[in-house]
């Protein structure tokens, strides 16, 4: 059977979107070939351009590698090319480079700044549309400020310092919110004082944000105000000069900075393909998103491009939203079409809501035409959908990436977390702790192993006392449990917790919380009192004194565990993985080379946070064995500290890491390129 190929052109939202879907659903059919074609070798998250070009996030981390994205579907072909034009009769997809001959194509090459002809835009204005748009804007910013900064004529100096956004939609106020954070720090930078940032938007609409509900819209409009913003409405600009904008009015504003965010239209890189267009050079289509007039060739229009109306005069958005479900919708027809089905998918969207952050740690946002959310609400929200984006294409890496740019990256507290999550504090303060904490693990697991024997005498170790001889330690109901409670009655801990030995003893002695705990419990007895030893925490009988609760260890108190008795079902579920005391002994051993292992590994700041997390998960199944003590606890929060990458300060972990991600990303996504599809 011959071969059918599909050719998807853009990797913007709408390609992604439709090659994902068509990869997963064809994945069995060995005789379809998906090709992705994009002038870029990666995708660009386009909502989050603002985040580059106001210099919250580096660059790279609003672009996500078409490699990484596809590497793990084997039925897509990835090509980095700039498409020419489309023969619609012999079913070819020309580029710059080759020719693709296509069965399906779908055309999504996105949108482009529209500025309406207005003079001057193209010569000195900044428009935001694309990667290399948010990077210029951030560069051009960047050495104004500091040109000013140098600037001896107060007049000139006031209009290097003022910013000017026109268009207030989505993009125009998130940028807008951008340079209200950012001033401070190019202030600070450049020895400015940031009352002499002027920040301005000019909209030729009475209102604002015109997409939202009135009242989102106001008060947006009110924290712009608040904010120091001066927003210029009723104002269409007429001309843009290098120095000056000049309003409809016949008023100018100077300024050496103007960012067009005014309008969008088809990319007229498709103008040429000779197809039907509507205004503003979008293609038009029908319900199904196939192109107007060649419905049997298997042409479909998707995303920014396509210009299908909803309803009378009210085509479809270009948003986000709209991208994805007409790709979704394009993607669906072809995968019945190919599958035999022929079964028409009908475009019907479906927008959840509508969000706009000002800035990193205000927004407003509006969903499913009822909620309506502000401020830091607004922003967790944008958060959530940007990761359920990720979830959807099913790219866990970038997921992760994004939080880390997002929440743990990040300057001058430039998150919804006003900095509070950020990496950028100093952990090497954090290194004796690990080591501390390290050394702990180390001591109490080599405790295990020395028993009743000498520490210098290593022919004494693995014998009476240590976890290498006898029953095994686990609290669980054997038999010979049983007679481990009678043995603890009488004074001596089978179980790993607290003893105090003879009512002469006023020392410290270390209980082992089971297996893992390696918690340095200090117990004692008063002498006068006589004490007898405390119970074994599985069952004991009563000690001459209660148990005390409490944080850290006082001088004649018995400690008191966590839980008590472990609960039957956990009980259940521990006797299920160790049915005797032979596999328990397995256990028990194995433990003792695992905590050294641990120790190591701390102490050498190797895989610090995987390390770290398993102590967090080994407690909370000590504390659930009905064996750690409250006196111990503190190893929780120690361990939720030293996740915070302390393994990079002096550790291992600063070579390893990097090295790991390195060699595992090529393993799992292949060798990202500037370039795909070249031989």
């Amino acid at each position: 059977m011959a071969k059918k190929n599909i050719v998807v052109v853009g990797a913007g939202y709408a390609g992604v979107s439709a090659t994902k879907y068509m990869a997963k659903k064809l994945k069995k059919d060995n005789d379809v070939e998906i090709t992705l074609i994009d002038r870029h070798s990666y995708h660009t998250m386009m909502t989050e351009l603002h985040e580059v070009a106001g210099g919250r996030v580096e660059p790279t981390a609003i672009q996500y590698d078409l490699q990484h994205l596809f590497s793990r579907k084997k039925n897509v072909k990835l090509v980095t090319d700039t498409v020419t034009g489309i023969d619609k009769d012999k079913k070819i997809v020309q580029t710059k480079n080759g020719a693709y001959p296509f069965d399906y194509v779908v055309i999504g090459m996105g949108g482009e700044p529209n500025d309406f002809g207005t003079p001057g835009v193209k010569e000195h204005g900044f428009t935001l549309w694309s990667f290399e748009d948010s990077v210029r804007i951030r560069e051009h910013i960047e050495t104004t400020v500091a040109k000013a900064a140098l600037e001896p004529d107060a007049a000139k100096r006031k209009a290097m310092l003022t910013f000017v956004v026109c268009g207030s939609g989505f993009t125009g106020i998130e940028m807008i919110g951008e340079l209200i954070d950012w001033k401070d720090r190019l202030a600070q930078d450049y020895k400015l004082d940031p009352s002499e940032f002027t920040l301005k938007v000019v909209e030729a609409m009475p209102t604002i944000l015109n997409m939202l509900n009135r009242n989102d819209a106001a008060k947006a409009e009110r924290f712009m105000k608040k904010k120091n913003v001066e927003l210029v409405l009723n104002s269409p600009i007429v001309e843009v000069d290098h120095d000056h904008i000049k309003l409809k009015d016949g008023s100018t504003i100077p300024t050496y900075t103007l960012i067009w965010t005014a309008g969008v239209k088809g990319t007229s890189d498709a103008a040429d393909f000779g197809l039907e267009a509507a205004r503003g050079n979008r293609l038009v289509a029908n319900e199904f998103m196939q192109a107007k007039g060649y419905e049997d060739k298997n042409i479909y229009i998707i995303g920014d491009l396509v210009y299908y109306e909803e309803h009378p005069n009210t085509p479809t958005p270009q948003i986000v939203q709209a991208a994805e479900q007409t790709g979704h919708c394009a993607a669906a027809n072809i995968v019945s079409q190919v599958k035999g089905d022929n079964q028409k998918h009908t475009f019907k969207s479906n927008y959840q809501g509508f969000m706009v952050s000002v800035g990193s740690k205000w927004g407003v946002a509006e969903l499913f035409g009822k909620i309506h959310l502000s401020g830091f609400l607004a922003i967790v929200m944008k958060h959530i959908v940007n990761l359920k984006y990720f979830f959807d294409i099913r790219s866990g890496y970038y997921m992760f990436q994004y939080m880390m740019h997002e929440f743990f990256h990040i300057k001058d507290d430039r998150n919804v977390t006003r900095g509070h999550s950020s990496r950028y504090g100093n952990v090497l303060w954090s290194v004796p702790l690990r080591i501390f904490y390290g050394l702990v693990w180390f001591v109490e697991a080599f405790k295990k192993i020395v028993g009743n024997g000498e520490v210098l005498k290593p022919s004494t170790w693995f014998g009476e006392g240590s976890w290498f001889t006898g029953n095994s330690v686990f609290p669980w109901t054997w038999e010979y449990a049983k007679e481990a409670a009678a043995t603890a009655s009488s004074g001596a801990d089978a179980v790993g917790g607290a003893s105090a030995t003879g009512a002469s003893t006023v020392a410290s002695s270390v209980a082992d919380a089971v297996g893992g705990a390696s918690a340095t419990v200090a117990s004692s007895a008063d002498a006068a009192a006589g004490a007898s030893g405390a119970a074994a925490s599985g069952g004991g009988e009563a000690a001459a004194h209660a148990a005390h609760f409490g944080l850290s260890y006082a001088y004649g108190e018995d400690p008191m565990v966590v839980i008590e008795k472990s609960p039957d079902w956990f009980t259940r579920i521990m006797q299920t993985i160790m049915p005797n005391n032979d596999v328990a002994m397995f256990f028990q051993k194995f433990m003792v080379f695992f905590e050294i292992a641990l120790a190591l590994a701390l102490m050498a700041g190797l895989f610090t946070w995987l390390s770290s997390a398993t102590t967090i998960v080994l407690v909370a199944t000590f504390c659930m064995s009905g064996m750690f003590y409250w006196v111990n606890i503190w190893f929780i929060p120690v361990a939720f500290a030293l996740m915070n990458g302390s393994g990079r300060a002096i550790g291992l972990d600063r070579w390893v890491i990097p090295w790991l991600q390195r060699t595992l990303g090529k393993w799992w996504y292949g060798t990202p390129k500037s370039l795909y599809g070249q031989k």
